[in-house]
């Protein structure tokens, strides 16, 4: 029971602010029983009356009907609206639910069941008022009379709109709720402010005029304690879980997000988990007793409706237990399999920084995931039937994703299994004899593998001079040599060590800083000092331009005194290089004979998809309508998959200047305080969880408020809308300046900055790779 966000503009292509009749600030479809708009109801005087009684009431009650909470149609969600009905449906099952009645509109009564017979054998829709509607004045006086006690008793007046409550969205504090309504003249105004609220566009919802906007009315609870409760935990997805969060008093300065409450983290047999932030025993808003009392609503609730509800509760002063609300939980996360594996793109992230389209994803992943199995193997890592069916490195939403177990990069889920399988130590044995001979000869192998690599390059025409069977042939010979260079690489690492210590990208910025000034053109440059190749990511289209001049941090001492490690990465780096142009003639030819309708859709192809266009199959019929990969955001940093979206791997520990994770994924974008020009990747952060900021929450990559509730409406929304969400971040607004390039994990509630140039600037490419793209919420 809070109130709406204020209303905002939504003017009607006429220029109007919403769609009235008679000038009496009713929406359309607020239309007389059985009459024309303005002609008054049965008995009536016409227009003339209709004016007369919204002057005397400020509400045209010829145009409304009371239905009451315990009446048959007021469980009719396309009548009565979705809140009022589940309320209705509720108080049917015994829930403990607030006595009231609900305002609809006559014409939507009207229709809602055309031709039904009633008690009398006529028929709706012939003028005639059914017997469980009143809706004349004086009735409507009655009936809120018979609530308030004549006015003794302080009532709220909320909306029920068909839109709201929706199991796919709640738009949660969209419309009108008024608090605390006392005598007849502040109840019609309150009315009055309810349906008005039905002009607010919905365009951030998504959804289309909300004309007809029924209004509920229930009496006033003085609330010693209140809150918001979910059946399931929102953020993690767990159906097992009960979230509980709780304030003094009534509920509305929870979920309007001005205050964080108490959040009681229950399982569904009752068993407090934990409690953000602690409180003392003797001093429990939910002492044992209430928790048992709601863990039994929960449940109640959910048997009635099907699943696990979003509710909303309150204790009275004489410790009785009401819902004001209960709907369907909204956006629900899913949650990854038990025995998911956990991903992340540490080990990889700076191979492929970027989204890799499907022809890059063939060419060059594929082969780094079978050189790692080969070394894997070597190693003894991981058993061979499993990394047969598991390969190491894999795409999520086309950003490269490594087995972070499988790759030593995070600690086994288990070290009392490796005491207790005498299995992989045996494997272990075994591969540690075989890693023994590696280390003899992996540098003479190398040395031979980069020696083949280089004749191979050098002996190769210009791509515009080689036959078009020459071209496929050295792509393929690429992805064969990359398996082995992958494989190589990967065991030089864990067995030769560093050497002296020199890297590629080392060697590549001190010719760049030698070589800038005396060459500016980048192709130039890069055929001079193939080292350079080192600074850029592998792309089939356009090369990215090398960083600026950087700074003298050593002299140029050429290739050839690389350690064995970093001399395999750069071949594999030239190997990728000579493909992309081989394929970048490819896409040119195909161009001229116009099979293609731009060279850069080749990248939508398969590796098999080429092989045979060009052994003379033609190329897929559906390639004209496949779309590139869009630009997506970094991936967390450890994840599960769950229904393939990542889902971001708590941490051990929450650093104390985190805040509280609220959903929606993980993102990444530039900070924006809402006032001056929007950003194209925009991380609203803001003080407080204003339910006004609604409108702004579409095409957010990140939603950070220093105060609010988990379980507020705008966190609610942004949920909906896949917006990630992290509230209760200390000094968020002074921490995190306008224009500062930021990662929200909506999982954990961690906030960080990302160190780099600042936004507009060009970037400097990281270590082996390029500047990452910002990209959208997910």
């Amino acid at each position: 029971m809070i109130s709406g966000p204020p209303a905002w503009p939504g003017a009607s292509p006429d220029g109007r602010t919403g769609p009235e009749e008679g000038g009496g600030g009713v929406p359309v479809g607020l239309t007389s029983w059985g009459k024309a708009p303005g002609t008054g109801c049965a008995g009536g005087t016409g227009r003339a009356v209709g004016r007369r009684r919204q002057a005397v009431i400020g509400v045209e009650t010829d145009r409304l009907v009371v239905v009451g909470l315990t009446a048959r149609r007021a469980r009719d969600p396309r009548l009565v609206g979705a809140k009022a009905a589940h309320l209705a449906r509720a108080a049917e099952a015994g829930l403990p639910v607030l006595p009231g009645f609900v305002l609809v509109p006559a014409e939507l009564l009207d229709s809602a069941s055309p031709g039904e017979t009633r008690a009398g054998g006529t028929r709706q829709g012939q003028g005639e008022v059914p017997d469980d509607a009143l809706r004349d004045e004086q009735e409507l006086r009655r009936a809120w009379r018979e609530l308030s006690d004549d006015g003794l008793r302080p009532l709220v007046v909320r909306s029920s709109s068909a839109w709201e409550d929706a199991a796919d969205s709640s738009l949660a504090g969209l419309f009108e709720t008024v608090l605390d309504v006392r005598g007849w003249s502040d109840f019609t105004d309150a009315v009055r402010r309810v349906l008005r609220s039905a002009r607010r566009t919905p365009a951030a919802a998504g959804r289309g005029p909300h004309a007809d906007m029924a209004v509920l009315v229930q009496p006033m609870v003085r609330a010693s304690v209140g809150g918001v409760m979910f059946g399931a935990d929102p953020m993690a997805g767990r159906r097992d879980r009960v979230v509980i969060s709780a304030v003094d008093g009534g509920p509305d300065r929870l979920v309007n997000g001005s205050v964080q409450g108490v959040r009681y983290h229950l399982t569904r047999h009752g068993r407090q988990v934990h409690t953000e932030p602690g409180e003392p025993r003797d001093a429990r808003l939910l002492a044992r007793g209430r928790q048992l009392r709601l863990l039994r609503l929960a449940r109640d609730a959910q048997r009635e409706f099907g699943g696990p509800q979003d509710i909303e509760f309150a204790f009275d002063a004489d410790d009785r237990l009401w819902l004001f609300q209960t709907r369907p939980i909204t956006a629900l996360p899913p949650r990854p399999a038990r025995r998911a594996r956990l991903l992340g793109p540490g080990p990889v992230a700076e191979t492929f920084p970027g989204v890799l389209q499907p022809l890059e994803e063939d060419l060059w992943l594929v082969p780094m995931a079978h050189g790692l199995s080969v070394a894997l193997d070597i190693a003894g890592a991981a058993p061979r039937r499993r990394l047969r069916r598991v390969p190491p490195v894999t795409t999520v939403d086309g950003r490269a994703a490594a087995d972070l177990r499988l790759l030593g990069a995070a600690p086994p889920s288990s070290r009392v299994l490796g005491f207790l399988n005498p299995a992989p130590a045996a494997r272990r044995a075994t591969a540690a004899w075989r890693m023994g001979r590696v280390r003899t000869t992996l540098p003479t192998l190398a040395l031979d593998l980069t020696a083949d690599v280089d004749r191979y390059l050098s002996e190769l025409a210009a791509p515009a001079e080689m036959l078009s069977g020459r071209l496929l042939a050295a792509v393929s010979w690429g992805r064969t040599v990359l398996s082995a260079l992958h494989a190589q690489e990967s065991l030089a690492g864990a067995v030769l060590g560093q050497g002296s210590g020199a890297t590629a990208v080392g060697e590549a910025l001190a010719v760049l800083a030698e070589a800038r000034a005396d060459e500016p053109d980048d192709a130039r440059l890069v055929a001079r000092h193939p080292v350079l190749l080192s600074l850029l990511p592998p792309a089939l289209g356009p090369r990215p331009p090398l960083p600026g001049r950087p700074a003298l941090t050593g002299v140029p001492r050429g290739t050839a005194v690389l350690p064995t490690r970093e001399g395999l990465r750069l071949r594999v780096r030239w190997v990728q290089e000579m493909q992309a142009a081989m394929v970048r003639e490819m896409a040119r030819r195909l161009t001229a004979a116009e099979l293609l309708d731009d060279p850069v859709r080749i990248a939508l192809l398969r590796w098999a998809e080429l092989t045979a266009a060009a052994d003379g199959k033609g190329l897929p019929a559906d390639l004209p309508e496949r779309l590139p990969r869009p630009q997506r955001p970094e991936l967390p940093a450890a994840f599960r998959l769950a229904d393939g979206r990542p889902v971001a791997e708590p941490g051990r520990r929450r650093a104390a200047a985190d805040g509280q994770g609220a959903g929606g994924g993980f993102g990444s974008g530039t900070a924006w305080h809402g006032s001056g020009e929007r950003p194209r990747f925009a991380v609203l952060v803001v003080r407080a969880l204003d339910p006004a900021l609604a409108p702004l929450l579409p095409g957010l990559t990140g939603l950070v408020a220093e105060t609010g509730s988990v379980l507020s409406h705008l966190a609610v929304l942004a949920r909906e809308y896949q917006v990630p969400t992290a509230v209760g971040v200390p000094d968020a607004l002074d921490r995190f300046p306008a224009g500062t390039r930021l990662t929200v994990d909506g999982g954990t509630g961690a906030v960080e900055v990302v160190r780099m140039a600042a936004v507009g600037a060009p970037a400097a490419a990281p270590r082996g790779g390029a500047d990452h793209t910002e990209g959208m919420a997910s």
